[in-house]
């Protein structure tokens, strides 16, 4: 079962079983599929929130001491380091994130996640890898040991960290304020991939350029003076000021930015008052703001600012009330992808898997901290690409409209997982020999 795939991948180029079954990276992956398959179903079943990934970050560096590896754990607070020194040549970094999510899953496998636990916030809730960090820990696990076992064929440092908090938009920042450029080998390269919700199982996409978006959380204090329900006319009504402030900053990206560069403000949840007919003193809005440059960014966040202060003065609010934005500092920059390396990747894929496995993607309105190592030194050459991981007979349903299908977070969410974490680490695996090639 756990060869059916990668064998079938090497069919699709057109070449007999015989020449697929000789491939040393794909015959390495199939052998190990059995042990990551258990891995990932151990991962899947424990996962552990953002910043509390304490017993996952344990069986990652275990695994990484196990090949071989020079292991630090405990950077930028459960991030694994592994480092395999292999002659002189390029430093290569590979990433993995290894937090869940609270939700509670909905996907009836067997090894479902049951844990529960408690959030920064103090929200009780259950916990699912609903966003596909277990397939990537897997396929980590995987490469590592695949290139630990293949050290005659390249040559360079490897340096595979265990990322937390991604989630958070701040797990990369930490284990980079940690030291991560300056205690371990800075790298030339950098890679990694993300499991993908709108790609059939195994298909790889890869996006050139801006891959992923800046992501900002914003919290919006809306003020207002307070009194009873039937004396409006005393009040200044944050609740009526909220509603005219979510309606203008629908303008913010329909009539000030260009249309051509991409930009998403949601307002996500507005939370105020108490009772039928009292008139609040405030209103709290929570916001999403995307866009991909530094000054689309900026633009977005001061039109914000602006629009409500705007609404507040022509709803008479006092200056003393006027609304309080805070820009929350789990911010993500933006993904780039640079050339050549996203393209020199998507020929190797292509010639591996075959062009109709590999195809270029779009750039997605999503975030991904991956961002900050390429940022952190833009002479790194860097990419994350795309696995797919909607099964099959999924995927087929939803293309003859048939059926609907989950994103990344939704507690439906359960990837052809075997698809992804034997194409992953077998692209992964490839990828770093190329780059490592003696």
């Amino acid at each position: 079962m756990f060869t059916s795939f990668l064998l079938a991948g090497a069919m699709s180029l057109g070449t007999p079983a015989a020449a697929a079954a000789a491939d040393p990276v794909r015959e390495a992956t199939a052998r190990a599929m059995p042990q990551l398959m258990a891995l990932y179903r151990d991962l899947h079943a424990n996962p552990e929130l953002s910043l509390h990934e304490v017993k996952t970050a344990a069986k990652m560096a275990a695994a990484a001491r196990e090949a071989g590896y020079e292991v630090t754990e405990k950077v930028g607070g459960t991030g694994v380091v592994a480092v395999l020194h292999n002659g002189p040549g390029p430093v290569l970094l590979i990433r993995a994130d290894m937090d869940g999510l609270p939700v509670v899953e909905n996907t009836g496998l067997p090894f479902a996640s049951k844990v529960r636990a408690t959030t920064d916030e103090g929200i009780e809730s259950g916990v699912m890898h609903a966003c596909g960090h277990d397939t990537h820990m897997a396929s980590w696990v995987g490469t590592l040991r695949n290139l630990a076992a293949m050290r005659d064929r390249w040559q360079g440092t490897l340096v595979m960290i265990a990322q937390p908090a991604e989630e958070r938009g701040r797990g990369a920042k930490d284990m980079l304020d940690d030291g991560l450029f300056t205690r371990f080998p800075k790298p030339a390269y950098a890679l990694a991939f993300h499991d993908s919700a709108g790609l059939p199982a195994g298909q790889i996409g890869i996006t050139p350029g801006y891959a992923l978006a800046n992501v900002d959380s914003v919290d919006l204090v809306v003020k207002g003076v307070g009194g009873h329900g039937a004396y409006p006319h005393t009040t200044k009504d944050p609740i009526v000021l909220a509603a005219r402030i979510v309606t203008t900053l629908q303008t913010l990206v329909s009539r000030e930015m260009d249309p051509q560069q991409p930009a998403v403000v949601t307002v996500g949840a507005i939370h105020g008052g108490s009772k039928h007919n009292i008139i609040g003193n405030d209103v709290t809005m929570l916001l999403t703001v995307r866009s991909f440059t530094p000054e689309s960014r900026q633009q977005l966040l001061d039109g914000i600012a602006r629009i409500a202060r705007g609404e507040a003065i022509a709803a008479g609010v006092p200056e003393d009330r006027m609304p309080v934005m805070k820009v929350k500092d789990e911010f993500t920059p933006a993904t780039f992808n640079t050339q050549p390396l996203a393209g020199r990747l998507q020929g190797l894929f292509a010639t591996r898997f075959g062009k109709d496995r590999v195809v270029e993607q779009k750039a997605v309105m999503g975030g991904e901290d991956f961002s900050r190592y390429w940022l952190a030194d833009q002479s790194i050459q860097s990419t994350i690409f795309w696995v797919g991981g909607v099964p099959k007979a999924k995927w087929d349903a939803a293309q003859a409209g048939k059926a609907t299908l989950p994103s990344l977070h939704s507690a439906e969410w359960a990837p052809d997982a075997e698809a992804v974490v034997s194409t992953a680490t077998e692209a992964m695996t490839a990828a770093a020999l190329d780059i490592l090639k003696r």
